[in-house]
């Protein structure tokens, strides 16, 4: 667990402007396909992708004390969207996560960023994963043009007869050519920009392979228009933002939460998934992103989750999406040479005004170039490596990885995180079955002694008692207790049960320095020896 110190502000905003403005301008080339991708993603509309992306690089950096992160709408949370604007509605799923955002900015002021550390890294794990299978699977369909029903229902059995693959092979029925083009070219840009040979240039480092991918989508959209009519793309495969006329215009293309709703209680279980997923996905990238920081500056998870909180809530108010930090935008942001959480405010103040001056060049964008970047954006999330990583790690973690992972896909979200849950808690019970809780030795005189550890709680409770019944008659054990801090009421209950067990098993026993249950004080070490 790491520990918090005060902010470090010896790197000040004004004197390291020179390379935060370089960097905060790569993130917004990042970040602009991302919140569009997200959104779609999301079954939102893309101008909230927009919205949460401009309030997470404004409102965020201004509350948080993360130097280096860069906050945005999140992968991560874009099942959870998609079901609860399925659900609840646009209107109402804006009011829960207005919700989210207060119990969010609850859990900092009570100092619960330890939440974090309390949830499996193998459920965590599978869950990220997981989605970006999801992710993967729900963009196949804008990749090939087809735009009915393209989400499908989040469940693995669909309410139109389909199920999750099913509906794939439905689809292959409406295939657009424009659009299989673009997204295959576009996928091939973003294969080539990460391989490591093309880091090497200076060029491949200053622009992100997802904005060449962009412009090579609009590019072919226009060359298929002007060259080869029959294959033109349709209005609805491409992005759709609204376009201001002016400043009353824009003002009413802001959607507001309907507080109508506030007495239906879906909105509170929504509200509550959405701000514990979120918590722990920001937890996660303020670790990873604060390993990366050169300087070892560390964020207060306390001000991190208010932040993040307070973003959430003014981001339901007028129509975004769910706002978390983000890792992969903050990775190009310390690649970019930041040094303050002013780069970050320079992405978001371009995303603002990219949205106010040119939102109609947005309107060029093909759907199946923001698909081949989700492509990559799920492959991230579930690449082969970190299913050998988890392998490697041993069962009892990779169990539940997969379990989690399986869930997910072949039910829903809620239910996959909660199969994963009560998997890793089986697997932690085996664990502790096999692990004593003492160390067990046999003399050449058939002495049998029972050394208990420091810590005896009650998930040693089977493999004492096992332990205690496979000891044969007329033998001479000793138990002792002289190391142990605590034992647990069941287990000491365990070991005076034997006691009456002994006599009748001809045993002799001693038991030494077991002072009872519950916290014990250090006991002197045994002196002598058993004869």
């Amino acid at each position: 667990m790491k520990t918090t110190k005060p902010y470090n502000t010896n790197f000040g905003v004004l004197s390291n402007l020179k390379h935060d403005i370089p960097a905060g301008i790569a993130v917004f080339l990042v970040a602009v396909p991302l919140c569009l991708g997200i959104a779609l993603a999301s079954g939102a509309p893309l101008f909230s992708g927009l919205i949460a992306g401009i309030i997470g690089g404004l409102m965020v950096p201004l509350i948080s004390h993360s130097a280096l992160g860069v906050s945005g709408p999140a992968a991560g949370l874009a099942v959870i969207v998609l079901t609860a604007i399925q659900e609840l509605g646009f209107e109402t799923f804006l009011l829960a996560l207005v919700v989210a955002g207060i119990f969010q900015t609850a859990l900092g002021v009570a100092k619960a960023g330890i939440i974090g550390y309390f949830f499996p890294s193998s459920v965590i794990s599978g869950m990220l994963a997981g989605i970006g299978i999801i992710i993967f699977i729900k963009q196949i369909p804008h990749a090939l043009g087809y735009d009915r029903d393209y989400e499908g229902d989040l469940s693995f059995f669909q309410v139109d007869g389909y199920n999750t693959f099913t509906e794939l092979a439905h689809i292959l029925n409406f295939i657009t050519p424009g659009s299989v083009i673009i997204a295959l070219v576009s996928l091939l840009i973003l294969i080539l920009w990460d391989l490591p040979v093309m880091h090497k240039h200076r060029i491949f480092k200053v622009l992100p392979g997802s904005l060449i991918a962009v412009l090579s989508g609009i590019l072919i959209s226009q060359l298929l228009r002007i060259y080869y009519p029959e294959m033109t793309l349709a209005t609805q495969h491409f992005v759709s933002i609204p376009v201001a006329q002016n400043s009353a215009d824009l003002l009413n293309q802001f959607t507001f939460p309907d507080f109508s709703q506030l007495n239906n209680p879906q909105v509170y279980l929504t509200a509550l998934t959405l701000a514990i997923v979120a918590s722990l996905e920001t937890l996660l990238c303020v670790e990873a992103a604060d390993k990366l920081d050169v300087n070892k500056r560390v964020t207060p998870n306390k001000r991190e989750l208010i932040a993040q909180g307070l973003a959430n809530s003014a981001s339901g108010l007028i129509g975004g999406l769910p706002i978390t930090q983000v890792i992969v935008r903050s990775s190009a942001n310390i690649q970019a040479g930041a040094k303050t959480k002013a780069a970050a405010f320079v992405h978001g103040l371009l995303l603002l005004i990219t949205v106010i001056l040119i939102p109609a060049l947005l309107n060029l964008i093909p759907l199946a170039c923001l698909a081949a970047i989700l492509f990559v954006v799920g492959y991230k999330l579930a690449k082969p490596a970190l299913f050998i990583k988890m392998y490697k790690t041993g069962m009892y973690h990779f169990i539940p990885f997969v379990a989690t992972i399986l869930g997910l896909v072949l039910t829903n979200l809620l239910l996959g995180i909660g199969i994963g849950l009560v998997i890793a808690l089986l697997c932690v019970l085996l664990e502790n079955y096999k692990v004593s809780g003492y160390y067990h030795e046999e003399h050449e005189d058939k002495t049998i002694i029972i050394r208990l550890s420091e810590q005896v709680s009650f998930l040693n409770k089977a493999n004492i008692l096992r332990t205690l019944d496979n000891i044969p008659g007329h033998s001479k054990v000793i138990i002792d207790a002289t190391n142990s801090r605590y034992i647990d009421y069941d287990v000491y209950e365990i070991i005076t049960n034997f006691k009456a067990e002994a006599k009748s098993k001809d045993i002799q026993l001693q038991v030494i320095n077991l002072n009872g249950y519950g916290s014990l004080e250090p006991a002197t070490k045994m002196s002598g020896k058993a004869k």
